[in-house]
């Protein structure tokens, strides 16, 4: 059935679907100290904000809820929560932030959706105290562009960043909250000293590493089961002003990411480090000039795929004499192709929000706004050369389905914290991010790019390569349980203290599957 046919026929009976959900609410004990009780204004169920609700960025799932929650305050989810888990039949209930999932993660099929961008009693806070140092704290619902606007104010920044950052603070701090800084400072999920967070019991609990840590550590990376993150309390540090920014080209994977462990390995080196793949379906950067463009060109039409390592150093002007000094010293060691190495030198500012520019013009092309079937891996440090070969070699570039982008770069293990809910490989002290961005379009079918996603998937599993899922999906708890490993039953145990009914984030599709 067509999509819109879906919404008429769903539209045919919304009064008696609001009345239902209304009643729920209302009858449910009201909270004392309650300055805004849910009212049907706070419930909507108009055909435009339940289209919204009903998809995302990824454009593969469409899944209907039978009403969206503007909540006016952090007290109106307290009471919707509430009011599901006291009832004799309880709803599922979705946190959406800004919409960026790809398949359906912030839905809840029949339940309720609460749009978190409605909030605006927390906002963005800049504090700090000797034992604490300098931290912001932020409502779940802020985006990182705006926390970073707010704090550079101050001349500081977050540490640990993702390359998009039109993203939810709630949302990104649920799965882990990657990028090149990673290596360097953890993921940004090892950068939280506190949160708030409302259970599936509709109890608010401010948590910590010192108080109610068993919270804390479950919702971080926790894929949204455990808890609404109202508030984090985010590490801030110095902010530099500029940057230096580097893409330089490798024909030779090993010693390619010979140099990006290198980079990562060392105390004096690099503030950033990625990586990515250029192929001859690599569509022109922003990053080079023509001149640099052709003579890339003409080496990818050589080699079939190149590699770029992507590197940035922070500076500031009190050493603006010698930052260049101290780069050369670095180079000394990498093995680049002679001759390919590029460079610009931004704000600091420029550079965290580098991405905002190409949304902008794949907007302007109607390109941003189309299926994103997204496979993003964990692949063992071991096994990151037979993945170049069996994956990016034999299967992406023969394929050539999609420009990406493709990327892939190792991250320190030493920064992420095992009592945390995410998983990482498990062998090594370092392991590999491949981000595997495809976009569908008028010339490619989302359903071509998912078989190659399975085709990826089953030759890792025959290869015998222990990957995980970062934003993983599977369809079955036991694809789930292979995924969480050792951590499952902790997992498991987890939602039943903090989510018993499984009200929350049922577009994981976790507990609900078979």
């Amino acid at each position: 059935m067509a999509y819109s046919h879906v919404l008429h026929a769903y539209f045919l009976v919304p009064f008696i679907i609001h009345s239902l959900v209304f009643m729920t609410l209302v009858s449910s004990r009201p909270l004392s100290n309650t300055p805004n009780e849910i009212t049907e204004n706070n419930l909507c169920t108009d055909t435009i904000c339940m289209k919204t609700a009903s998809s995302d960025y990824g454009k593969l799932v469409q899944d209907l809820p039978f009403g969206v929650l503007r909540p006016s305050s952090v007290y109106d989810i307290v009471h919707l929560v509430r009011s599901s888990y006291n009832s004799s039949s309880p709803f599922t209930i979705a946190a959406r932030g800004n919409g960026h999932s790809v398949r359906g993660q912030a839905m809840a099929k029949n339940g309720v959706v609460i749009e978190m961008s409605s909030l605006k009693d927390i906002g963005i806070r800049v504090s700090g105290n000797s034992s604490l140092g300098f931290y912001a704290d932020v409502g779940g619902e802020q985006l990182w562009i705006d926390v970073l606007r707010a704090t550079l104010l101050h001349g500081l920044a977050p540490v640990s960043w993702t390359d998009y950052l039109y993203l939810t603070v709630g949302g990104t701090l649920s799965n882990a909250g990657i990028s090149g800084q990673s290596s360097f400072h953890g993921p940004q999920i090892s950068n939280v000293l506190e949160m708030d967070v409302i259970t599936g019991k509709g109890e608010s609990i401010t948590c910590s590493n010192n108080t109610n840590s068993d919270l804390f550590y479950a919702v971080l990376g926790g894929l949204g089961q455990f808890g609404i993150i109202t508030r984090a309390r985010i590490v801030l540090a110095e902010a530099p002003t500029r940057v230096k920014w580097f893409q330089i080209i490798y024909d030779d994977f090993a010693q390619f990411t010979k140099d990006q462990e290198y980079l990562v390995s060392i105390d004096y080196g690099f503030d950033y480090v990625e990586g990515s793949l250029i192929m001859e379906n690599t569509p022109a950067s922003n990053f080079f000039t023509p001149d640099d463009e052709s003579m890339i060109n003409s080496l990818v039409s050589k080699k079939g795929i190149l590699y770029s390592l992507e590197a940035v150093k922070y500076y500031n002007d009190d050493i603006i004499n010698t930052i260049d000094e101290e780069i050369q010293v670095i180079f000394k060691a990498l093995h680049f192709k002679s001759g390919f190495i590029f460079n610009k030198d931004v704000t600091f500012f420029d550079f965290l929000n580098r991405v905002r520019a190409e949304e902008l013009l794949l907007q302007s092309l109607a390109l941003w706004d189309v299926p994103h079937p997204w496979l993003n891996l964990f692949i063992p440090r071991s096994r990151i050369a037979d993945f170049n070969q069996g994956v990016f070699v034999n299967i992406i570039q023969k394929q050539s389905l999609s420009s990406g982008p493709f990327l892939v770069y190792p991250i320190n293990r030493k920064r992420w914290d095992d009592r945390m809910s995410v998983v990482i490989p498990e062998d090594d002290d370092m392991f590999y991010t491949a981000a595997i961005l495809n976009a569908a379009g008028p010339a490619v079918d989302p359903a071509v790019i998912e078989e190659q996603n399975k085709k990826i998937l089953e030759y890792c599993n025959k290869s015998g390569i222990k990957i995980k899922q970062y934003f993983p999906h599977y369809t079955r708890k036991v694809g789930w349980m292979k995924h969480f490993g050792n951590k499952w039953s902790a997992f498991k145990e987890r939602k039943e203290q903090f989510d018993p009914k499984m009200i929350l984030s049922p577009g994981q599709r976790i507990f609900n599957s078979d």
